[in-house]
């Protein structure tokens, strides 16, 4: 059980509260809820661009690292479609200097030309580096917009193409900025050997005055049912051919996630997973074969992947990865291997807790899905899952018009 306390200031920042008095360290997590799927069409990438900004200078600390380095902090972020975190620790009787850092670039960033040059030219960079010139790099910039038409889940966190930030100016990014990097759009967690009254006073004294921003009213497109099969066929410069498979799927809060999650480690969870052990090992066709969620707060993908060995077909691969998806829906998984999976998403759940800074991370997504409890109750969800829900579940949503599918084929 992870207890916590929660309060919001008057310009709308929830800070939670976790007291943990075996570690000397505190754990600070911000996060702004904004991602990807906030952007404009014509300008993406706009949320992972400020993920770099954000390291790039405020009002009044040019460099946010080097007064954070000196008192033993260390921090990162990460952005993705839904979501911008924000996460450092640091040693607890110097907590008072990551209050300062974190509210003055809440506050306000440098905004200098020159940071935004600079942090422009480092994504740059990053998508050709790794989207471009990597080997397999570029699939998600081919199945997003694949598997949605509608919903800004069709592009990637980096963006459409390197031209949206090429082109990405002064004027775009204050307006980005104070539209979604406010007080009132943002969720601080505590975590560590803390009081809360402690924890009020200085939130108060250093998020109290930053000006709360405009009231977000998110008019994101719904993503239409689809209704037939798409395909897209590629050739790279790769060692290996590969396919992949997505299916739609529910969003990360309702009850149906548990059970695809539980559906992904039966497929492929582990050595003795179905896929390793029927399409690796046994049948020999694939060097490896992988089955996830993408776990979005909006209706999310589950995706199968595997990478073909030498001289196997993809119509006998894909038959293959098939085959299997039909055993699960002509047939009810054996009570022992439901069981199985189950612990498994359990330990790893625990062990996910161990960690104060994971724990704050942990505490700040689920306030922002509605209910930082969910902490506490995400273990029964699992358990609750039944031989039924996936023979049900594996029967409605591994259908061809549910599908999209990309052949990415190794130049001959």
């Amino acid at each position: 059980m992870i207890a916590f306390e929660k309060f919001t200031l008057e310009n709308g920042l929830k800070v939670l509260v976790h007291k943990d008095e075996s570690t000397p360290i505190t754990a600070v997590n911000i996060l702004y809820n904004v991602g990807a799927r906030d952007e404009h069409p014509d300008k993406t990438g706009f949320a992972h661009l400020f993920e770099h900004l954000m390291f790039g200078g405020s009002k009044n600390i040019p460099v946010f690292d080097e007064p954070l380095e000196r008192v033993g902090g260390e921090n990162n972020a990460f952005t993705n479609n839904d979501i911008t975190n924000y996460y450092l620790t640091i040693p607890q009787q110097n907590l008072e200097t990551a209050f300062w850092l974190e509210s003055d670039r809440m506050n306000e960033l440098a905004f200098s030309e020159k940071s935004l040059e600079v942090q422009r030219n480092v994504v740059v960079e990053e998508f050709k580096q790794r989207y471009l010139n990597q080997p397999y790099g570029d699939v998600w910039l081919l199945l997003r917009p694949l598997a949605y038409k509608k919903h800004p889940y069709q592009w990637s966190t980096i963006g459409k193409e390197i031209s949206h930030i090429e082109n990405a100016v002064m004027e775009d990014v204050k307006s980005f900025f104070y539209r979604f990097y406010r007080p009132n759009n943002a969720i601080m967690v505590i975590a560590g050997n803390v009081e809360v009254e402690q924890i009020k006073e200085m939130s108060k004294k250093w998020f109290g005055t930053i000006p709360a921003g405009e009231q977000l009213q998110r008019n994101i497109p719904a993503e239409p049912l689809q209704t037939e099969e798409r395909m897209l066929t590629v050739e790279r410069n790769v060692p290996y051919d590969a396919i992949y498979k997505t299916y739609h799927i529910c969003k990360r809060t309702e009850k149906d996630y548990y059970t695809f999650d539980l559906i992904s480690d039966i497929l492929s969870n582990g050595k003795s997973s179905r896929f390793n052990n029927e399409l690796v090992k046994k049948q020999k066709l694939f060097s490896e074969v992988n089955a996830y969620l993408s776990g979005d707060i909006d209706n999310g993908l589950f995706i199968i992947s595997g990478k073909l060995n030498n001289d196997i077909t993809m119509e006998v691969a894909e038959q293959a990865i098939d085959n299997e998806i039909d055993k699960l829906k002509n047939n009810f998984v054996e009570v022992d291997e439901l069981q199985k999976v189950k612990n498994k998403a359990e330990s790893l759940m625990i062990f996910s807790q161990m960690k104060t800074n994971d724990k704050a991370m942990n505490l700040a997504y689920f306030e922002l899905l509605g209910d930082a409890n969910m902490i506490n109750t995400e273990i029964e969800n699992y358990r609750n899952v039944t031989q039924e829900n996936i023979k049900s579940l594996v029967t409605k949503t591994f259908i061809k018009s549910n599908c999209s599918k990309l052949y990415y084929l190794a130049k001959k």
